[in-house]
């Protein structure tokens, strides 16, 4: 692996990592609990922490095989979650029938920072990242 390559998982596994930690500060630390897009993000967000982790330490001309799956669905729950909480999607359109609504808002910075949106930001990242990276092996 070249080092763009090796550069662009690091990233990949920066980015991972910090939203898993910042998951499991704000349910955690925070006692903020997680609604059911919440879960769903972080069941696709956490394996990619160990699957980035490990190609790392072991290089595999597989990563975009093995990780694109699971970012690509997880930016799709991001991205629904956002719309829900910018009013585009209506509530009545929600998986969240039980527990905390999926428009629950633990807290707003500049008026759109919120916990939805550091996973769209998060997921649009890896996204990037890793569409790059397969590039630069074509």
């Amino acid at each position: 692996m070249n080092k763009v390559n090796s550069s662009l998982v690091l990233l990949m596994f920066v980015v991972a990592s910090v939203a898993t930690l910042g998951s499991l500060f704000f349910s955690e630390v925070m006692e903020f609990v997680p609604c059911s897009m919440c879960w769903y993000q972080r069941i696709f967000m956490y394996p990619l922490v160990l699957i980035f982790l490990v190609n790392l330490l072991y290089p595999d001309d597989k990563l975009f095989k093995y990780s694109a799956p699971l970012v690509f669905v997880g930016l799709g729950f991001a991205i629904y979650h956002n719309l829900l909480m910018w009013g585009i999607i209506p509530e009545s359109a929600v998986p969240c029938k039980q527990g905390v609504p999926c428009s629950t808002e633990y807290f707003e910075y500049f008026g759109f920072i919120n916990i939805p949106f550091l996973s769209l930001v998060a997921y649009g990242l890896i996204a990037i990242l890793l569409l790059s990276f397969k590039k630069s092996r074509a």
